[in-house]
C-alpha cells in the first residue's frame, strides 16, 4: 500500500523533503553496514489488483469507495487510483511448507469477500491485465479515486511534463492505437498481480540481477494483456501503455537519453540495493512531498528503527519492473524485498499463484545454481527479451546463456521449469504443490496458450459474428464465469456469442460503434474519383475533409445519383460540376463522439438523416451510419427469439 499523506511540493517544501531524503539515504547505508537487517527468515506475499465492472453491461463501474465500505473490517481491502479498481493485499507467508497453497487459499478468500460486497453495488469482479470492455472515456479525471495522493500525483505528473499534446499512447500489434489523453489516469488501464520475495541485503544483488534476466520468459508466460479499446496490440500491453501513461519526456534536438519513470533499468547491479535508490533520486527529480516528523539518523542514533518515509515515497513513484522495497517485519526488523510488478492480474487465481510460484523458484533456482548471472549473459541481451516478450509473447525468441538463442516454450521446459522446481524444494515448498503449479506453467507452455493467446482467439473469432462491443463483452463475461474455478487458462474453450443470454447496449457511446477506418476525399477531388471509390467500396456516405482533417462536407449517394441524372441536361447546374465542392452537403450534421447511441438514433430518425460524422475538437473521428444500427438492433431480435 503506498503512502496515504503526500502532496504536490513547492520550492520551500521540497528543499525539505530532500533534506529527508538524504538522511534516509544515509540511514539505510549505515543499517546495511552494521547488519541491521532480518536474515534468518524468508518470506513471500502478492497484492491482486483487479477492475469492478456493471452486472448488466459489464463496463467499468466506477464504485470503489462504496465497496470498500463495506469492506471496512478487512485491512487488507484498498483502493487503487480509479474508481473502477480495488487491490486487496495478502498477507506474507514464510517462503517454506504450504506457502504457495497459502497464498492461493487467502487469494480466493478475499475475492470472495470482495465480490460479495460489490454484488451490492451491482457490481462484479474480473481478474484482468487490461479489461476488455474498458473505454478510453472511463479514463477521465472523474473516475480518479477521491484521495489526496491521486489527486495530487496526477497533478504531480501533469506539472512535470512538457508535451502540448497532452499524454499519448503508440502501440502495434495485429492493430494499431494512436491516441492522445489529457491526463496519465490511462495508467488506471493496469491491473496486475505484483509478487514480494524477501532478501538479505549480501543476497539482494545478484538476485535483483537474476529477476532481471528472468523477467522475459516469466512475463511471455503470463501474459494477459493484449486488447486495449478493442485494439489486438502487444500480448502484454500493459508494459508499454503505464510507461507511456506516466512518460513526461519530450523529444530532442541532440540526442539526449532521458529514463523514463516507468524503466527496466539501464544495467545490472553489482553491490548492493543502494545502487538503485541512489541512481533513482540522482536521475529524477522529486515528484511528489509528504510531511516527514522523523529525523532518520536520530533514530538511529537513538537505536530505533526508521521507517525512511521520505525514501518510500519517493521509490512509489519510479517504477521499476522490478522494485526494491524497505519494510519493517512484525518482529520490529527491517528487511528488503524485491517486488516483481510484470506479472498481470488473472485469468484464473491458480493461473496467478502459478506465475508466482514460476518467478519464486527459478529465482532462488537460479542463485543456487549460478553464482552470478552476468557471467552469462548481457544486460542488453536481458533488456531485448523483456521488450519482446511483451511484444510477442509466448510467440517470442529470446536470447539466453551464451548468446543462445531459445523459443520461449522452449527454454520454459527444457531450462527454465527444472530449475524453478529445484528452487522451490531447497525452500521446502512440498511437492504436491510444486506439481500443482508448476504442471501449470508446464502445461500452459505445452499447449502454446496463454491469456493473450486465449483473448486474441476469441476477439478475431468473434469480430467475424458480431461487432466489437458485443464480442468484448462476450469475452469478459467469460472471464469472469472462468476466473474462479480451478481450471487453468490453457484449458479454456473459445466464447461463444450464444454463452451471453442477456447483453444490454444500455449507455453505449457513438465512438463504441462508429466506424474509424474511413473512406475520405477532399473538396478538389473529381467527382467521378469518388463515384469509383464508393463503387469499389461499396459506401454509401463519403465525408469531405481539409489538409487538417477538418469536416468540410458531405457526398452521399442520393447527391451522387442527381448529379449523374442531371449532367446531361443544359440547363441544369450540373452539367457544369467537375468536383466535390460543386455537390457536397457543405454543412451536414454531425455529432460528438461521447453522445450516446440512442440520442444519435433519435437524431437520425428526427431528422431523417442516413449517416452522421463525428467530430470532436472541429476534427473527423468517425461516422455512424444506419447500418451499425441495424447491426444492433439485429442482434437483440436474434437473441429475444
Amino acid at each position: 500500500m503506498g503512502e496515504e499523506r503526500v502532496n504536490v511540493p513547492t520550492d520551500e517544501s521540497r528543499t525539505k523533503f530532500a533534506r529527508h531524503l538524504l538522511q534516509d539515504v544515509q540511514a539505510l547505508e549505515y543499517m546495511l553496514k552494521h547488519g541491521w537487517f532480518e536474515t534468518e527468515t524468508i518470506r513471500i506475499g502478492a497484492e491482486q489488483e483487479m477492475c469492478l465492472v456493471d452486472k448488466k453491461t459489464l463496463k467499468p463501474k466506477p464504485k470503489n469507495m462504496q465497496v470498500l465500505k463495506r469492506l471496512k473490517e478487512y485491512p487488507w481491502a484498498t483502493t487503487e487510483i480509479a474508481r473502477f479498481n480495488l487491490e486487496c493485499n495478502l498477507s506474507p507467508q514464510e517462503f517454506t511448507g504450504r506457502a504457495l497453497r497459502l497464498m492461493e487459499t487467502e487469494n480466493r478468500a478475499q475475492l470472495d469477500v470482495i465480490v460479495a460486497a460489490a454484488k451490492k453495488s451491482d457490481a462484479l469482479v474480473v481478474l484482468t491485465g487490461i479489461l476488455p470492455t474498458l473505454r478510453k472515456f472511463d479514463l477521465s479525471l472523474e473516475n480518479l479515486t477521491p484521495k489526496p495522493r491521486y489527486r495530487a500525483l496526477i497533478e504531480a505528473i501533469r506539472a512535470q511534463s512538457k508535451s502540448s499534446k497532452g499524454f499519448e499512447l503508440r502501440l502495434t500489434g495485429i492493430d494499431e492505437l494512436f491516441i492522445s489523453h489529457d491526463s496519465p489516469l490511462m495508467e488506471a488501464c493496469n491491473t496486475s498481480y505484483q509478487v514480494h520475495l524477501q532478501v538479505t541485503p549480501d543476497t539482494f544483488a545478484p538476485l535483483y540481477n537474476i529477476a532481471q534476466a528472468i523477467t522475459a520468459p516469466v512475463l511471455a508466460i503470463s501474459a494477459n494483456s493484449p486488447l486495449v479499446f478493442g485494439k489486438r496490440l502487444w500480448h502484454e500491453s500493459r508494459i508499454a501503455l503505464f510507461q507511456q501513461a506516466l512518460d513526461v519526456r519530450t523529444t530532442q534536438d541532440h540526442m539526449r537519453q532521458p529514463e523514463p519513470r516507468v524503466s527496466f533499468g539501464t544495467d545490472w547491479l553489482d553491490k548492493s540495493i543502494m545502487e538503485i535508490y541512489k541512481e533513482d533520486i540522482a536521475r529524477f527529480r522529486v515528484l511528489l512531498g509528504a510531511e516527514v516528523e522523523e529525523n532518520s539518523l536520530e533514530t538511529i542514533r537513538q537505536d530505533g528503527i526508521p521507517k525512511l518515509k521520505a525514501l518510500q515515497v519517493h521509490n512509489g513513484t519510479v517504477y521499476r519492473w522490478n522494485r526494491p522495497c524497505y519494510g519493517i517485519s512484525d518482529n520490529g526488523m527491517p528487511h528488503l524485498r524485491i517486488e516483481n510488478r510484470v506479472i498481470p492480474a488473472g485469468p484464473t487465481v491458480l493461473d496467478q499463484v502459478a506465475n508466482s510460484a514460476f518467478w519464486l523458484g527459478t529465482m532462488i533456482g537460479m542463485a543456487n545454481k549460478y553464482k552470478d548471472i552476468r557471467e552469462h549473459m548481457s544486460f542488453a541481451d536481458a533488456k531485448d527479451n523483456f521488450v519482446k516478450a511483451a511484444q510477442f509473447g509466448v510467440d517470442t525468441e529470446l536470447t539466453w546463456f551464451n548468446n543462445k538463442k531459445y523459443g520461449c516454450c522452449d527454454l520454459i521446459l527444457n531450462e527454465l521449469i527444472p530449475i524453478a522446481k529445484e528452487g522451490l524444494q531447497s525452500r521446502g515448498i512440498v511437492e504436491e504443490d510444486i506439481e500443482r503449479y508448476l504442471g501449470v506453467i508446464e502445461a500452459r507452455a505445452k499447449a502454446h496458450k496463454t491469456g493473450a493467446r486465449w483473448l486474441l482467439q476469441s476477439f478475431t473469432k468473434l469480430s467475424a459474428e458480431v461487432n466489437q462491443d458485443e464480442g468484448l463483452t462476450v469475452i469478459t463475461s467469460a472471464m469472469i464465469r472462468n476466473q474462479m474455478s480451478e481450471q487453468p487458462v490453457h484449458t479454456w474453450p473459445l466464447p461463444d456469442v450464444s454463452d451471453l443470454k442477456a447483453y444490454q447496449p444500455v449507455g453505449l457511446r457513438v465512438e463504441e460503434f462508429m466506424e474509424t477506418d474511413l473512406f475520405t476525399v477532399h473538396e478538389d477531388d473529381l467527382l467521378e474519383m469518388v463515384a469509383n471509390l464508393m463503387d469499389w467500396r461499396k459506401l454509401r456516405y463519403v465525408p469531405v475533409e481539409d489538409g487538417r482533417g477538418c469536416l468540410t462536407g458531405l457526398i452521399t449517394t442520393r447527391t451522387l445519383l442527381r448529379y449523374y441524372t442531371r449532367r446531361e441536361r443544359p440547363d441544369a447546374p450540373e452539367a457544369g460540376f467537375v468536383k466535390v465542392k460543386d455537390i457536397m452537403i457543405t454543412s451536414p450534421k454531425t455529432i460528438p463522439p461521447d453522445t450516446t447511441i440512442k440520442d444519435a438514433m433519435q437524431v437520425m430518425r428526427g431528422e431523417k438523416l442516413g449517416c452522421l460524422p463525428v467530430i470532436k475538437n472541429e476534427e473527423l473521428v468517425g461516422i455512424i451510419t444506419e447500418m451499425d444500427f441495424l447491426r444492433v438492433s439485429g442482434r437483440l431480435i436474434e437473441r429475444m427469439k
